[in-house]
């Protein structure tokens, strides 16, 4: 009992002159030590004197002293504990540094008990990893006695806690810090099946992280900022990424494509795959996979079965990563947000440039030519999806895309060829099919969204329409609603403009023309017509053709009500089109003809000139809202025309209510002194109305009579 107070009192005694002289307490507790060799607390606060004094030798030396003679004391593990979290820590703080140095003073065996002693103090599975982790790294003997136990345990642990996404704390360390460590270390002998699990998991992680959405504060934020904005966004550059459970920096993964082909490198030598020496391009992957899949038909038993999954793995990787770089380019909001906002979302749908220019009027027999007529001579002519026998069938057809909105067309073009050939050759064989559909099974990809816009825009470009109809319904159960989506004024998406515009493009090209305009007009009605008239500018393409077409031609363009709303009036030009220069009579299709052939004026005039030989065939033509909507300064003059001798004195009845008055009261030539009057007082008005806002009359035709234009359609 005196020897016990007398240590107290020893210690005491330092305590109250460390603050005045540091020297005496240093001597009171040396000689204490001396005196009394196997007590703690004279141990434990000589520690604490040189630990606060940062004199880093001789506080690792007591340090060291104390966990070999006191390794069962709680506090001595307190103190570890809290050297081991600096060490796990990004802290660049002076003491941190000092704790680092601290334990960089110990012998490498002593590191080395203590982390692994230090780990079973660890109740929590994270943690327990985080310090298991250091060991490894610090120790790269011991990976081949505890790597492949923790990498199990971390998944393990991601499986008990029913985790959402592979993009979470247990998943990461594996990936990017065990799983490098263990696939490196040549003493282990590792069997194929568990390298290509572990590589499955690995993709599974970097694939998701690559495609992950914004969070939902972000989006709320990011259309709080900008009142049109119509689609969930954020900014990754701007972006405060955290997985749940680790630090904003421990969550960034930086360069994961590279990281990802690196993982492969590696296990593709370690199983010993054909031809892989490692350090090889996804460019490169893409072509061993093609030479692979032209020696599996005469391979057998294990070889066979390792160039499956030779060619799987590197297939399905190259198709993902091809797919994400594509869909990435077209539909940036999902990936990058409020900045890429402004070019997208792009839309894949049929070209409808020869749409103006497929029935061919021979300009010598023209009936009417007593005015300039604007197009040249020698145009060529080209097809389109009317002319074409069958759809197309996704062989030799090609995007066009405008270079200028679309600065890398080229690059993301590849992509788009690069996902759809590796989508092929993963469905060339039963047995590259069968293993392909477990991992996408595994990996739940029906749910991703991305990969969804992906498959429907191959499956457009196949000619598969009524499968890509199929697609889109299902892209919209799979797209789930995002806070901030919609603005203010509760105007549609773009993502749903996007889809019904596909939807249309789809119908259109299966002869559905009613539920073509049904679409069509639904999204015209969601958009505000540009307050500025729209102004010709040259299109330079990504793809020319000098050739007539075999085939149907695709296009991509931006989702802006700049470029939407020439579209669907484009399109719908294209369902009325053939049923208006049928041989039968249908005065209400070819009216709406006429108006819609004023967009992109001239363009349109020898389909003007073949509607014009219609009537005249006709000897009469009924279009009573033709005053509501022609205002192109040509039509109105060739209509003028019609009505004189020289142009036939075809019978127009363009006024509303004309047809009832004519009944009424028939005189000479079919017409009333009336109806001429008010007839030439009408066109009188209409020519004062031809500046106005071409697209804003054509939206309002599309609004007003949305009901005529669909009943119009059988």
């Amino acid at each position: 009992m005196s020897a016990q107070k007398d240590c107290e009192f020893l210690v005491k005694r330092a305590r109250e002159l460390v603050s005045d002289d540091p020297c005496a307490a240093k001597a009171w507790l040396i000689t204490a030590r001396t005196l009394y060799p196997a007590d703690f607390n004279i141990q434990y606060e000589m520690y604490i004197i040189e630990r606060n004094a940062e004199r880093t030798a001789s506080a690792g030396r007591l340090l060291y002293d104390m966990f070999i003679n006191f390794p069962d004391q709680p506090v001595v593990w307190r103190e570890i504990s809290v050297i081991t979290a600096v060490l796990r820590s990004d802290s660049q703080d002076k003491h941190a540094q000092f704790l680092r140095g601290l334990f960089e003073t110990l012998p490498g065996r002593v590191q080395c008990e203590m982390l692994l002693k230090a780990t079973e103090q660890c109740f929590n599975t994270l943690e327990k990893a985080e310090m298991l982790l250091l060991l490894l790294k610090r120790f790269p003997e011991s990976v081949v006695q505890h790597g492949i136990s923790l990498g199990e345990t971390l998944l393990e642990a991601e499986a008990s806690e029913n985790v959402e996404t592979p993009v979470n704390c247990f998943r990461k360390l594996f990936v990017c810090d065990v799983l490098p460590l263990v696939i490196k270390n040549m003493d282990m002998r590792l069997p194929a099946s568990l390298m290509q699990k572990y590589m499955l998991k690995a993709a599974e992680f970097y694939i998701g992280y690559v495609t992950r959405g914004p969070s939902p504060d972000i989006q709320k934020q990011g259309s709080q900022e900008s009142g049109s904005l119509k689609s969930p966004s954020s900014s990754r550059g701007s972006q405060r990424y955290v997985i749940d459970g680790l630090s904003e920096k421990s969550s960034l993964v930086a360069e994961p494509w590279e990281r990802l082909l690196e993982i492969l490198s590696v296990i593709g030598v370690r199983c010993e795959w054909q031809g892989d020496k490692g350090q090889r391009t996804y460019v490169d992957m893409l072509q061993r996979v093609k030479e692979l899949c032209c020696y599996l038909p005469g391979l057998e038993g294990e070889t066979r079965s390792r160039c499956c999954s030779q060619i799987v793995i590197y297939a399905a990787l190259v198709l993902f990563r091809s797919a994400f770089l594509y869909v990435a380019a077209v539909q940036p909001a999902l990936f990058q947000g409020v900045n890429a906002l402004s070019s997208g979302p792009w839309i894949l749908v049929e070209d409808l440039s020869s749409v103006y220019n497929d029935v061919e009027v021979e300009r010598g027999v023209v009936k009417h030519m007593h005015k300039k007529r604007k197009l040249a001579d020698g145009r060529e002519k080209t097809m389109s999806s009317d002319d074409e026998e069958g759809l197309g069938k996704g062989r030799g057809r090609h995007i066009l895309v405008n270079k200028t909105e679309m600065p890398n067309w080229s690059e993301n073009m590849d992509s788009f060829h690069t996902a759809r050939e590796c989508w092929d050759l993963l469905h060339s064989h039963d047995g590259l099919e069968s293993e392909f559909k477990k991992i996408c099974a595994s990996w739940k990809t029906e749910s991703w969204l991305w990969f969804r816009i992906f498959l429907t825009d191959m499956i457009i470009y196949q000619g598969q329409y009524r499968k890509a109809l199929s697609s889109l319904h299902q892209m919209a159960s799979v797209q789930q609603p995002q806070p901030g989506q919609q603005s203010a004024s509760g105007q549609v998406s773009l993502e749903h403009h996007r889809a019904l515009i596909q939807q249309a493009s789809c119908h259109y090209a299966l002869g559905e023309y009613r539920l073509a305009c049904e679409k069509l007009l639904d999204v015209v009605s969601g958009i505000v017509p540009p307050t500025h008239p729209a102004t010709k500018t040259t299109e330079d393409f990504g793809k020319v053709t000098t050739k007539i077409r075999k085939g149907n031609d695709l296009r991509l363009f931006p989702c802006t009500s700049k470029a939407v709303l020439p579209f669907c009036l484009q399109l719908m030009l294209a369902c009325f089109k053939l049923r208006a220069f049928t041989d039968s009579r249908d005065d209400l299709s070819l009216g709406h003809v006429v108006v819609l052939l004023q967009l992109n004026w001239p363009q349109g005039e020898m389909l003007f000139l073949k509607a014009v030989d219609k009537i005249c065939q006709q000897g009469s033509f009924q279009y009573e809202n033709f005053f509501n909507y022609v205002t192109n300064i040509d039509m109105l003059e060739e209509f003028a025309y019609l009505r004189t001798p020289d142009g036939g004195r075809i019978q127009l009845e363009l006024l509303p209510n004309q047809g009832m008055l004519i009944k009424h009261h028939t005189v000479t030539r079919g017409i009333t002194k009336g109806v001429k009057e008010d007839f030439r007082l009408a066109m009188e008005r209409q020519v004062s109305r031809c500046g106005e806002n071409l697209l804003s009359v054509l939206h309002r035709f599309c609004i007003n009579e949305k009901i005529i234009i669909i009943q119009s359609l059988p």
